[in-house]
């Protein structure tokens, strides 16, 4: 896995053929990312990364300036990982790991966050109940994004808050305000 912008650009991670997650592509980073820089100043925010996984997408916000990440993944192995390679890239200062069930860790957070985003394995039908809980539980700052990523199967333009879907490849980020 790299990095493809900001202080951290060209450097890699590794990540076993064991890894119990799936990343984001190169392809559809590049495009979230793409979006995202037109809408937000990355050195201004703070973001939760549930089902962080891989670390790919937290590791790429890190690197573009944001202020802090929380990482939640219910998976030992997982945020062992995620902490191994934060230290590699010299940013365990700026990441904050949680080995929890990510709806769990939703419906008792009291902080909130310029930026959610969440990717959970496409056939765990958990999409729509982290979105309800999120805006129930007012996890998102004033002008705060949920970004929700996700298979052709998953539909989410019903929900509340819903502004709209982008594809890059097989993947799918429902936007949310």
């Amino acid at each position: 896995m790299r990095i493809i912008s900001g202080y951290l650009k060209g450097r890699s991670f590794s990540v076993p053929s064991s890894f119990p997650s799936r990343p984001t592509t190169d392809f559809a980073k590049e495009g979230l990312f793409n979006v995202l820089g037109n809408q937000m100043d990355f050195e201004e925010v703070r973001v939760l990364d549930l089902f962080a996984g891989t670390g790919n997408l937290s590791f790429e916000f890190i690197s573009r300036g944001a202020l802090g990440v929380t990482c939640v993944d219910k998976s030992p192995k997982v945020t062992a990982w995620l902490k191994k390679n934060a230290a590699s890239l010299g940013i365990e200062d700026k990441i904050s790991l949680h080995t929890q069930d990510a709806l769990a860790f939703v419906q008792r957070a009291t902080q909130q966050f310029d930026l959610i985003i969440a990717d959970p394995p496409y056939d765990l039908k958990i999409h729509n109940a982290i979105v309800q809980t999120i805006f129930e539980r007012n996890l998102l700052r004033t002008d705060g994004q949920l970004i929700m990523e996700h298979g052709k199967f998953t539909v989410l333009k019903e929900e509340t808050n819903y502004v709209n879907t982008r594809t890059f490849g097989n993947v799918n980020f429902s936007f949310f305000k």
